[in-house]
C-alpha cells in the first residue's frame, strides 16, 4: 500500500513537474561555506537599508551583498524567528531567549535580551516559533506561551493546551490555540474567530491577505483555506495533492497574484490566486535542497528561500530566463525557432519541442515541457525556416521537420546552415553549408530534393550570405578568410571564385564572418566591420557600421525585425539599438553582463524573435532575454558603507555598517568628522549593493578626498585599504553603477588623523624652543669657548709675554751677571792691583830702607828719604779705596751703605775689613791692603765678630756673603 502511495504522489509531482514555466529565472545558491554558520536558516528579513537578515542556526546573519557577518546570542543558540520594527530593532526568538540587535552609536550591532523583563517564574521557555512586530507592540509565540513586549513591559498569555501558530494579517495579530481554533488579540484580550475542525488536525503555518476582507491560511497537512466573514472555507489549487502529502512550512507574497509556498521536500510551489500552477522550484531546478524552512520577497522582488541547508535567491522578477529542454541532461544549446507554435531548441544532443500558446508575450512564462523530436539524435547546429518548412542543420546532415519527427534530406556530410537563393520566397533553390562545402537543394512540387555538391571548393563553410538578387554567394571559413562565389545560373556548379584575406584590405586573414545585415553584406573581422568595394575589388571600412562598432572583434551579429544590431564579442552579448538615441547619437549600445561567460563560444547563435523573446546560445539549455523587460527595469543601485576599520596592533571598528539618527536606522549620510589618533592612520573601507539581482554588474568608484587626485576606475572590487595615512582631514567617497551606466548616490564618510604627540603643533613648537634654546647655548657655547680660546690666547700671550719677559730678566740678569763677573774680574783686577801695588811699594820700600841703611845721610839719602815718604803717602792715600768702594758697591749691591745701616758703630777700616771678606781675600792679602800686620788683620777680625754680634760657630766670610746675598734679592 505504501509502495503505491509513493508512486502515486511521484505521478502527482511528476505531473505537477511538467507544468512548470519552460524558463527558469537564475538561482544564486549560497552554501554554508559562503555565510560560514549553520546549515539551517528559519527566517528572513530586511531592514531599509536593504541588508538581509537570516535567522540561523547559529545566530543572527548579516548580508549586504557582498560581506556575511554573524552575530551569536548569548547562550549560544539557535535563532527560530526574527522581525524588524519601524526603528529598525531586529527582535529575534530563540531557544528560551527573546531579544533585539540594534546599532550601536559606532553602528555595530549589539543584542540586547529581553529575558530580565520577564518575572522569574516566566523566563523559563522552550524555542519562539513565531514572532509578529504590529506597530509598538512584539509578540513572541512559544508553545506554551505568547509573550507581548510594549512600551518596556512584558505582558504573558497562557494556553489552555498550546499556542500552535500565530501570525499577522490586515495589521492584525491572529493566534491557533489547541482546540480552540483561530483567535484575533483585542487590546489585551485573545477573541474567538474560527473553529473549524481541520485546525484540530493541522497546525496552520502561515496567514496572508488574499482579498479585501479576506485571508489565506496555510496549513502544515491539509492545504489551503480562506478565512472570511470568520469562516474558513478550503482554496482548491493544483497543488492540495503535494499540500497534502508534503508538509506546508511557509509561505510569500511574489505579486497581486502569485504566491509561494515552502515545502519540507518538494521545494517551492508557485500558485496564482486561482489556484493555477506557475511553477516549481527544486532540487532539480537548481535549488541546494527542497527542505524550505523560509521565504521572503525583498524590495527587488527577488525570493530569498532559507533551507534546511543553505539560502538560495531566486531572481523570479528577472527579465533573463534559462531554458532546459533536457533536465536529465547539461546539453549545450545551439539554435532556436519558434515554428508552428511549437518553440524547437536545437542542442548538443538533438532536437526538441514544446508547444507554446501564441498569446503568451514572454514565452518563458509559458507552461509546458519539451519533447525530443525523433531523428536528431547528435549535434544540431542550426534552425533555418524556408518556404514554410523547419531546416535542420545536423551532424548527420540536412533535414526537415514533419510531424515532431525528422525526415533527411541527404545523409552524407554535416550541414551548417540553408540560404535560399533569391530573398524573395517562395524560391526553388537552397544552399547548404556543409563541412565538405557546398550543396544544392531544389524545391519542386512543396518537396525538397537533393542535387549533390557543388564541385570546386571544399571548405567547411559555417557562415554564407547572397548578394541582393545575384547568383554571388559570400561565404567564410574563420581561419581562411572570405570566398567570393559566383555560381552558375542554374546554381549546380562555380563559375568563378576568389579567397579574400590581409592583401584583399582585410586586418587578418584570421578571424573573419560573413553577415546580412541592413540589406548588404558585411564582414565582421578583427578590427572592426568591412564592406567589399566592387570598384577596387577589395574590402574597405564599412563607413557607417564601422563607427558605430570600431575596434571590436565580433563573432556574430544578426539584426532584428526592428533593425537592431544584436552582436557577440568575446562571449559578451550587446545590441545597437536604434530605437534609443543616447549620448548625442542616434543610437545606444547596450550589454548584459549578468550573461558575460555564459554565451556559447565558437557556436555563436542569436534568434531575436521579437523584443520579449530573445534566444541566445548557450553552453548550459539556452538563455532567454525579455529585452523589453530589460529596459523596463530601471532599478537604481544603491550604495552602502558596510564597514570601516582601523588597522593596527588591534583593530578597531570605527562604522559597522549601520545609521541611526533620533534613535532609528536610516540610511547612512555624510558622517560628523571622526578624530583618530596617529596610530590609527590605516584604514580598512568595506562597500557594497543590495542590488542582488544584478551584483555580477556592479561596480564601484571610490575617491579619498584630501589623498586622491581623482575618481578610481570602476572596477566590482568592493573594498578598499588606505596605510599610513598622514596627519589631515579626509573624506571617502563611494558610489556604485550596474550595467546600464546608472549610478547610485555618493556616501561619504569623514575622518580625521590626528598628529602624534611627536608631530603635534605644541610639539612643534616645544622642537623649535628646543631648537632655540639649542642654538643659544651653542652660541653661549661658542662664545665660552670663544672666551676660553681668547683667555687661552691671552694666556699663551702672557706665558710669551713672561716668557719673554723672564728671557729678558735672564738676558738682563745674564748681562747683569756678565757686568758682575766683569766687574768682578775687573774688582779683582784692581784689587790684585792693588795688593801688587802694595808689594811692589813694600818691596821698593824695602829696598830703599835698605839703601839708606847702606849709605851716608848725603843727598842721596834725603832723595831716598822723600822718595820713602811719597811712598808712605800713596799707601795712606784713600784715592785708591774710594775708586775700591765705588766699584766694590756697584758689584755688591750698595753692600757698605748696608753694613753701615745695620751696624752703623763700624768704622771705615772695620768696612774695608768687611769687604775684603766679603771678597775672600786670605789675611795675608787683606794685611797688605790695610798696610798692617798678619796679626793686625786676625784681631781686627775679632772685633769685627763681636761688633757684628756673631756666635763662634758663625763663619764671618759666609755671614758676610749671606748678607750680600738676601740683599741682592
Amino acid at each position: 500500500m505504501k509502495t503505491l502511495l509513493c508512486a502515486l504522489f511521484c505521478l502527482l509531482l511528476t505531473s505537477l513537474q511538467g507544468q512548470n514555466q519552460i524558463g527558469l529565472p537564475q538561482i544564486v545558491n549560497y552554501h554554508s561555506y559562503d555565510y560560514k554558520a549553520g546549515v539551517q536558516n528559519w527566517a528572513i528579513g530586511q531592514d531599509v537599508n536593504g541588508m538581509l537578515y537570516f535567522g540561523n542556526s547559529e545566530g543572527l546573519l548579516c548580508f549586504d551583498g557582498k560581506f556575511w557577518k554573524r552575530y551569536k546570542l548569548p547562550n549560544q543558540t539557535v535563532i527560530r524567528s526574527l522581525k524588524i520594527d519601524a526603528s529598525g530593532r531586529i527582535f529575534i526568538g530563540g531557544q528560551a531567549e527573546i531579544g533585539y540587535f540594534f546599532p550601536d552609536a559606532s553602528g555595530k550591532l549589539r543584542y540586547t535580551s529581553l529575558n530580565a523583563l520577564l518575572p522569574e517564574e516566566e523566563r523559563r521557555f522552550a524555542d519562539i516559533w513565531n514572532l509578529v512586530v504590529v506597530g509598538d507592540q512584539v509578540f513572541f509565540r512559544s508553545r506554551a506561551k505568547i509573550i507581548q513586549y510594549k512600551d518596556g513591559l512584558m505582558n504573558v498569555f497562557k494556553p489552555g493546551t498550546t499556542w500552535d501558530f500565530m501570525g499577522e494579517a490586515g495589521n492584525r495579530v491572529y493566534a491557533q490555540e489547541g482546540g480552540k481554533g483561530i483567535l484575533m488579540y483585542d487590546n489585551g484580550v485573545w477573541r474567538p474567530v474560527c473553529n473549524h475542525p481541520v485546525l484540530d488536525q493541522t497546525p496552520i503555518t502561515s496567514m496572508m491577505e488574499y482579498g479585501k476582507d479576506t485571508i489565506l491560511v496555510a496549513t502544515m497537512r491539509n492545504g489551503l483555506f480562506l478565512l472570511y466573514d470568520n469562516t474558513l472555507v478550503p482554496k482548491k489549487t493544483m497543488a492540495d495533492d503535494v499540500f497534502r502529502n508534503d508538509r506546508l512550512y511557509c509561505t510569500a507574497i511574489v505579486n497581486s497574484n502569485w504566491f509561494a509556498f515552502g515545502t519540507n521536500s518538494a521545494g517551492v510551489v508557485i500558485l496564482n490566486k486561482e489556484g493555477e500552477h506557475i511553477q516549481t522550484y527544486s532540487y532539480r531546478e537548481g535549488l541546494q535542497k527542497n527542505n524550505v524552512r523560509s521565504l521572503m520577497l525583498d524590495r527587488n522582488r527577488n525570493l530569498w528561500i532559507g533551507l534546511d541547508d543553505g539560502i538560495d535567491q531566486l531572481s523570479i522578477n528577472s527579465a533573463v530566463k534559462f531554458i532546459y529542454p533536457d533536465k536529465t541532461k547539461q546539453v549545450t544549446g545551439y539554435a532556436t525557432r519558434f515554428y508552428q507554435n511549437k518553440l524547437y531548441i536545437g542542442t548538443s544532443n538533438g532536437l526538441y519541442a514544446a508547444p507554446v500558446n501564441p498569446g503568451i508575450s514572454d514565452f518563458s512564462q509559458a507552461a509546458g515541457s519539451f519533447t525530443e523530436v525523433q531523428n536528431t539524435t547528435g549535434q544540431v547546429w542550426n534552425l533555418d525556416e524556408i518556404n514554410d518548412h523547419l531546416f535542420i542543420g545536423h551532424e548527420d546532415g540536412g533535414m526537415i521537420v514533419k510531424n515532431n519527427s525528422a525526415q533527411k534530406i541527404y545523409k552524407t556530410a554535416g550541414s551548417w546552415l540553408f540560404k535560399p537563393t533569391s530573398p524573395v520566397y517562395p524560391t526553388s533553390n537552397i544552399i547548404a553549408g556543409t563541412y565538405t562545402g557546398l550543396r544544392l537543394i531544389s524545391f519542386v512540387n512543396d518537396q525538397f530534393k537533393d542535387r549533390g555538391n557543388i564541385q570546386g571548393l571544399m571548405e567547411s563553410l559555417r557562415f554564407m550570405s547572397f548578394d541582393n538578387n545575384t547568383r554571388t554567394l559570400w561565404a567564410s571559413h574563420p581561419n581562411r578568410g572570405i570566398f567570393r562565389i559566383l555560381l552558375s545560373p542554374d546554381f549546380a556548379s562555380i563559375a568563378q571564385m576568389k579567397l579574400y584575406g590581409s592583401r584583399d584590405g582585410l586586418p587578418d586573414d584570421n578571424g573573419n564572418y560573413i553577415f546580412r545585415v541592413k540589406n548588404r553584406v558585411v564582414c565582421t573581422s578583427v578590427d572592426g566591420i568591412y564592406e567589399f568595394d566592387p570598384a577596387r575589388n577589395r574590402f574597405q571600412v564599412s563607413p557607417n557600421l564601422n563607427a558605430i562598432l570600431k575596434g571590436m572583434n565580433i563573432q556574430y551579429l544578426h539584426e532584428d525585425s526592428k533593425g537592431n544590431l544584436w552582436f557577440i564579442s568575446n562571449k559578451r552579448l550587446g545590441i545597437v539599438d536604434f530605437h534609443k538615441p543616447a549620448n548625442g547619437w542616434n543610437y545606444s549600445i547596450q550589454y548584459f553582463p549578468e550573461l558575460d561567460g555564459l554565451v556559447l563560444a565558437g557556436y555563436e547563435s542569436i534568434y531575436p524573435l521579437n523584443e520579449e523573446n530573445i534566444f541566445i546560445a548557450a553552453n548550459k539549455g539556452i538563455i532567454h532575454l525579455n529585452y523589453k523587460k530589460y529596459c523596463e527595469q530601471q532599478n537604481k543601485p544603491d550604495i552602502l558603507l558596510s564597514q570601516v576599520k582601523a588597522e593596527g596592533k588591534r583593530d578597531s571598528i570605527l562604522f559597522g555598517g549601520h545609521a541611526l539618527e533620533g534613535g532609528t536606522v536610516v540610511p547612512f549620510k555624510a558622517n560628523s568628522v571622526q578624530s583618530l589618533p596617529a596610530h590609527l592612520n590605516s584604514l580598512h573601507f568595506e562597500y557594497s549593493s543590495t542590488l542582488f539581482e544584478q551584483l555580477r554588474n556592479i561596480e564601484f568608484s571610490y575617491i579619498l578626498r584630501g589623498f586622491d587626485k581623482e575618481w578610481s576606475h570602476w572596477s566590482s572590487r568592493s573594498e578598499k585599504d588606505y596605510t599610513n595615512l598622514p596627519p589631515g582631514s579626509y573624506t571617502f567617497s563611494v558610489k556604485a553603477r550596474n550595467n546600464r551606466r546608472n549610478e547610485s548616490g555618493i556616501v561619504n564618510y569623514n575622518f580625521k588623523v590626528n598628529r602624534a604627540w611627536y608631530n603635534s603643533y605644541w610639539i612643534f613648537t616645544l622642537y623649535i624652543l628646543i631648537a632655540l634654546s639649542t642654538v643659544y647655548q651653542m652660541l653661549r657655547w661658542q662664545q665660552r669657548k670663544h672666551r676660553k680660546e681668547r683667555e687661552h690666547q691671552r694666556y699663551l700671550h702672557q706665558l710669551e709675554l713672561d716668557r719673554n719677559e723672564k728671557e729678558i730678566v735672564e738676558l738682563k740678569n745674564q748681562k747683569l751677571e756678565t757686568d758682575l763677573n766683569f766687574k768682578n774680574r775687573e774688582l779683582l783686577t784692581m784689587t790684585i792691583n792693588l795688593v801688587q801695588r802694595g808689594e811692589v811699594l813694600k818691596k821698593i820700600r824695602e829696598i830703599i830702607s835698605s839703601l839708606i841703611k847702606k849709605e851716608s845721610p848725603s843727598d842721596n839719602a834725603a832723595s831716598h828719604k822723600n822718595l820713602l815718604r811719597l811712598i808712605r803717602e800713596v799707601e795712606k792715600s784713600n784715592e785708591d779705596w774710594d775708586k775700591f768702594a765705588i766699584h766694590f758697591n756697584s758689584v755688591n749691591m750698595d753692600f757698605f751703605n748696608t753694613l753701615k745701616a745695620m751696624y752703623p758703630i763700624l768704622t771705615p777700616n772695620e768696612l774695608k775689613l768687611c769687604a775684603y771678606l766679603r771678597m775672600n781675600l786670605s789675611s795675608k792679602e787683606i794685611a797688605q791692603l790695610l798696610n798692617i800686620t798678619a796679626k793686625g788683620v786676625e784681631v781686627a777680625r775679632y772685633r769685627l765678630r763681636r761688633k757684628l754680634g756673631l756666635q763662634p760657630d758663625v763663619n764671618l766670610a759666609d755671614f758676610l756673603a749671606g748678607l750680600s746675598s738676601s740683599k741682592s734679592i
